[in-house]
């Protein structure tokens, strides 16, 4: 995966995301199957931007960037920030 079809899917996430916020916004609420993908989206965004900065400390060290992996989401979300 690159760059650019990393940052594609993260748009593609980040699109889902705000038109679920924006259904959410119209006085209709979430159903608990769209709750469920809101969250899963935003997991998904953190794995993408993992990524990316696995890519970037790569290539900032000398290393190729390919070699970075897609991390579980379960590692992702127990960073601390």
């Amino acid at each position: 995966m690159t760059d650019p079809d990393i940052f594609a899917r993260a748009n593609a996430l980040s699109e889902e995301e705000e038109r679920l916020y924006e259904h959410a916004g119209d006085g209709h609420g979430l159903t608990a199957e769209e709750t469920d993908r809101l969250a899963a989206i935003k997991v998904e965004l953190d794995r993408c931007y993992d990524l990316l900065h696995q890519r970037r400390a790569r290539r900032d060290a000398g290393l190729d960037p390919a070699d970075a992996q897609l991390r579980p989401g379960a590692t992702v979300e127990k960073y601390d920030q």
